[in-house]
């Protein structure tokens, strides 16, 4: 009896050393299997706009970390140093200038929202209209208004207002502070593309609520952060984006931020 009992743990014993020692011939790992880091329903987002609004301009993300987490979206640079686009794998920056200048992956954003675009509505519109009325014909489109949402939008535009925001120097002034000077752009009959997110309400403090786009020209030389427009014919791609992940700033600044504070007045003078 006791022999046959010591049998069976010898046998038990070998079998666990056999397995041990194929999975570390095989080098299984978890994560191997159980993790896509390309979700193309991720909406990823670096810090939140409370903190920009408060003035924590410090760039900590690099350009080459960011296309890990999409091709598409809308930021800023280190410093505030002007409009981010992210359009088709390719960043560019739009500084105070109007400019657009291409981005290395060695720059930094302390703020930004990105995703891998792939558009699950496409209309085509033919008929001119307001800016006003292209949101909430957006908004008739999508299933819900509780999900957030990539947007572009390829077009003929009879009139569009745009601006940036000129780098900025420590100590920082407040975002609200930091528009009041900003430089206006404006264009006319020009072919381009709006680039952006219509978030819920409910992520106020977060992002920017509603619709928030940037807009780049075609052949990738001038835009802004939108302010108005009118379209007059163009292409809506829409792209459901129901995963969220926020990486938050690790640095003293944002440590010591009160973000309890209700920015909403802020942030609607920023946009506009």
């Amino acid at each position: 009896m006791h022999l046959k009992i010591y049998t069976f743990i010898f046998s038990l014993f070998s079998m666990l050393i056999f397995f041990s020692c194929t999975s570390r011939d095989l080098d299984v790992k978890p994560s191997d299997t159980a993790y896509n880091t390309e979700n193309t329903d991720l909406l990823y987002q670096k810090s939140i706009i409370n903190t920009l609004l408060a003035g924590v301009y410090d760039g900590e993300t690099t350009f080459g970390e960011l296309k890990q987490y999409g091709d598409f979206g809308i930021g800023t640079f280190d410093k505030l140093d002007g409009e981010m686009v992210g359009l088709d794998g390719s960043f560019y920056q739009i500084r105070a200038d109007g400019n657009v200048y291409p981005v290395p992956n060695s720059m930094t954003t302390p703020f930004a929202s990105v995703t891998f675009f792939e558009s699950d509505q496409i209309i085509t519109l033919s008929d001119s209209i307001l800016y006003p009325d292209l949101c909430l014909y957006i908004d008739s489109l999508v299933p819900t208004l509780n999900l957030p949402y990539a947007v572009r939008i390829d077009g003929t535009f009879r009139t569009l207002k745009a601006r940036s925001v000129p780098q900025q120097s420590k100590p920082y002034i407040p975002l609200v502070e930091v528009v009041e000077k900003q430089p206006l752009f404006s264009f006319e009959n020009e072919k381009g593309s709006l680039i952006g997110f219509r978030l819920p309400e409910f992520l106020k403090d977060v992002n920017v609520p509603g619709y928030h786009f940037h807009f780049i020209t075609e052949d990738k030389t001038r835009g802004g952060h939108l302010l108005d427009c009118v379209l007059l014919e163009g292409k809506i791609l829409i792209d459901h984006t129901p995963d969220l992940e926020i990486s938050l700033l690790e640095q003293d600044a944002f440590y010591q931020l009160p973000l309890d504070e209700d920015k909403s007045e802020e942030l609607e003078k920023v946009e506009k």
